[in-house]
This record gives structure tokens, sequence and C-alpha cells, in this order.
């Protein structure tokens, strides 16, 4: 099973001779199953091996930055026989473990010391991609040769491929490619929920996308996992990560398509996206906080990160600008005056100040829409400025109340 996936930017410029452009670093991934060699699950265990002592280093020497655990660890890790082209990539990713566990007990979380326990392996060094075959350097003149499927091939033909990362069952590159990033027409605002996505246009248009499939994959999953009666915790465990895997592919499959949707129509249009920086959602539900045991599996099953995330690296894989707000008030708040809303039957709510009701949803769409457009610029129907204009300046979410007791159409 092949798949592209993952997306990480990094902003560049260029100037030309005319005018300055912005272009955009952007990076996919694509990967394969592949049957490893006794050479390459020995490779893979010395890595982690390498890993650890980086992480015993740094975690006894009190070091998070990558310098100083290169300058400690390098030469210790020479007694490895593998390429010195590794020993960087192991300091490189212990780097990253530590400061992850250094900020996870800086915020007061209860977390174990770090450890590798995966066989796994990453390097941006030394390979090449030739005659569809990956060639991984394992010492001087040897080399471990991977076939590619055709797939990844016709995947990565036409890019510079970054990096590789292998696994006991499968393979990842990573490419990358210079994007021109599109000075937009409008924008559309996204509104993540559990069952579906809310987006509203500039051009006022409102698509609900509707993903209850996911919540039932999840359910359904949630339902087997209880039925688990074997004493042993590393059959329980096996079992587990294998109908986790389903679930994974069946809910992002699904995702997938609602990402690619939303995606294009923006494209279609030339508009940017809108999207809430969602944090700190897995710890409203917790355990202790009063709600039903059923209630949080629900609302913490919620994928609203791996949604968000397929849909910033597709849009920015194709120019578009992908805006992140602040997720206060966009749905308690009316798009058009501002005030508290009030809730009623339906997950409709109704504004107490200028009378506007409207869907939940759709209203936390347009507020989000708002804050994109008022941060970058403002972009509004072309209706909006045939409106006879009033003897003051009318601003918008503030003399909304005075247009609708004129009989003026909200906006």
């Amino acid at each position: 099973m092949n798949r592209t996936n993952t997306v990480l930017p990094n902003c560049v410029s260029t100037t030309d001779h005319i005018r300055s452009k912005v272009t955009t670093r952007v990076v996919k991934s694509v990967w394969q199953h592949y049957t490893p060699t006794p050479e390459v699950m020995c490779l893979l265990e010395q890595f982690r091996q390498m890993l650890n002592d980086c992480i015993r280093i740094g975690l006894a020497e009190n070091m998070t930055s990558m310098k100083s655990l290169s300058l400690k660890a390098y030469h210790p890790l020479g007694k490895y026989d593998v390429y010195s082209q590794y020993r960087l990539t192991a300091i490189s990713a212990a780097t990253g473990i530590l400061r992850n566990y250094r900020k996870a007990k800086r915020d007061g979380r209860q977390v174990k010391g770090p450890y590798a326990h995966r066989l796994w392996l990453t390097t941006c060094y030394g390979f090449k991609v030739r005659d569809g075959e990956l060639m991984l350097p394992l010492r001087a003149r040897e080399h471990i040769t991977i076939p590619l499927s055709t797939h990844v091939q016709e995947t990565v033909e036409s890019f510079t491929v970054r990096s590789v990362t292998l696994t006991e069952d499968r393979v990842s590159l990573t490419y990358a490619q210079d994007v021109e990033e599109i000075k937009p027409d409008g924008f559309v605002g996204i509104d993540c929920n559990l069952d579906n996505v809310t987006t509203a246009a500039s051009d006022g248009t409102v698509t609900f996308l509707d993903l209850s499939e996911a919540t039932q994959v999840k359910r359904v999953y949630r339902e087997v996992h209880s039925h688990f009666k074997r004493n042993d915790v590393r059959i329980r465990r096996r079992i587990s990560g294998k109908y986790g895997r389903k679930q994974r592919d069946k809910v992002q499959q699904i995702l997938h398509r609602a990402s690619r949707q939303i995606v294009e129509d923006a494209k279609a249009k030339r508009y940017g996206i809108v999207m809430e920086k969602l944090t700190g959602i897995r710890k409203l539900y917790r355990k202790g906080n009063g709600q039903g045991r059923n209630y949080r599996a629900r609302m913490n099953s919620w994928s609203y990160a791996e949604l968000q995330r397929q849909i910033e690296y597709k849009a920015r894989w194709l120019g578009l600008p992908v805006i992140p707000v602040p997720p206060r008030g966009t749905s308690s708040r009316c798009s058009i005056c501002d005030h508290k809303m009030k809730a009623e039957e339906n997950r409709m709510l109704r504004c107490p100040s200028c009378g506007y009701v409207v869907d939940r949803d759709v209203n936390a769409a347009k507020n989000i829409l708002a804050k994109g457009a008022l941060r970058f610029g403002a972009v509004a129907p072309a209706f909006e400025a045939m409106v006879q204009e009033p003897a003051c300046a009318v601003l918008l979410k503030v003399d909304a109340g005075e247009l609708a007791k004129a009989g003026l159409p909200p906006t």
C-alpha cells in the first residue's frame, strides 16, 4: 500500500529582476512496504542503540542543543561500525526527543524518561535513488539496496529526495519543491467539528462535509477493543495494534477525501485557507472532569489535528496560504455584530442584539473567515459596496443592530 502524506513548510524568499516573489519550500513524503534483510535489521538496531546512547548522554549532561550534544556524543558513537553520517542523524533525532522531554517536564506533565524501543533509522546523507532502487551506504564501498515500487518511482522522479526513513516494514522517502505562494482573491474559513466540517467563503458560499462515517468507524473499533479477554498483555497489545492500524487507515481515507475537496475548491477560486489554531483540546476531556466515559471516548477520538494537517500540506503544495487564527469566541459570538449568541433548538443560535439566526457551525465558519480576512486584508462580496452609504461610517460587528432595525440585509 502506498500513499503520500506529511508536509513541513519552510519559507524562503527569491527576488527576480522585476518584482519580489515569495516562494515556499514544501515537503512531502511517500512510503511503501518492503522486506528487510539481515543487514538492514542490523543497521536499524545499531541506530537505535546510538540514539539511546545520545539520550543517556543528553540527560546526564542536561543538554538540549544539537551543538553541545554533538561535542559530547559524536566520538563515543565511534564504537559502532556504521558510517559517520548515521551518528549525525542519531544526534539530531536525540536532540528533538530531549527537547520534547524537557518541554513536557516544564509543563508539569508526568512523563517517563525517553527511550527508543522501536527499530527505525532516518538519514539525509549518502543515499541514492537510481534505476528504481534505493541505495543506502552501509560501510566503505558497501550499500544496502531496496527496490522501489512503481508508484514511489513515479512520485519522486520529478523531485529531489531530501531524506529517507526506514522501519522494520516500510521505507519512506521525503521530497520537496519550491512553490510560489499565490496572492489570494479571497479566503475560506474552516470550522472543524466531530461529525462534520463547515466552510464559509468570501463569496458567501457555505459548504457542509459529513464526517460521521469516521466517528462511526471509531465507535465500532472501541466496541471491539472492549471485548478483549486475553490475560496475556503482549497478545492484547499486538491485537490492539492490528485493529488500531485498520481504524487509522479507514479514518485517514475519509479525511483525505474531505480535505482534498476543500483544497480543490479553494484552488479553483484562488482562495486562502483560514483555520482555527486548536490547542489544549484533550485537557477538556480528561478523566475526573465530571463527564461520562462514552462522551470522553468520543471527544478524545476526534481527529481534528489530522484533518488540519492534511488540509495544510495539500494547500501549501499548491501555493495556497494557510492562516491560523485563535478560536476564542468563534462559536459563541455573532458573526454580524459580535454580540453573545443564545442557543436554540437544532444547533441554531440567535443574536439578542441584531436578531440574526444561524446554525452554530456556519456562524463559527464565518467568524473564522472574518478573523483571517481582517488580519490579511478584508475581502467582502461586491454587493456590500452597493448598499447606500449611511450618514456616518458603519462598522461591521458594531452597527449591525442599527442596520437590522433599518431593514437593511445583514452582511
